[in-house]
């Protein structure tokens, strides 16, 4: 068991500096897809606040009695 254990110890060097070095790329990326995670939940909340706010005002506004007028009076047809 010890010899397994300074065996994993006692690397090439070569070989710390490839793992550090995937270690370094796989840690930037974890952050670059966090920060979009992040941003793509702040903007859902935006487009859903945004939304409740569009159907709230969609409800004030009074409905006209003739909206099946026609506008086709102004218009000469051939």
């Amino acid at each position: 068991m010890l010899h397994i254990y300074s065996y994993s110890t006692n690397l090439h060097p070569a070989a710390a500096i490839a793992q550090i070095g995937i270690v370094t790329v796989l840690i930037v990326t974890v952050t670059f897809f966090l920060i979009l995670l992040i941003l793509g939940v702040r903007k859902s909340y935006k487009l859903k606040a945004e939304n409740e706010r569009l159907s709230e005002k969609q409800m004030n506004i009074p409905k006209d009695d003739n909206e099946e007028e026609d506008y086709s009076e102004g218009h000469l047809y051939d």
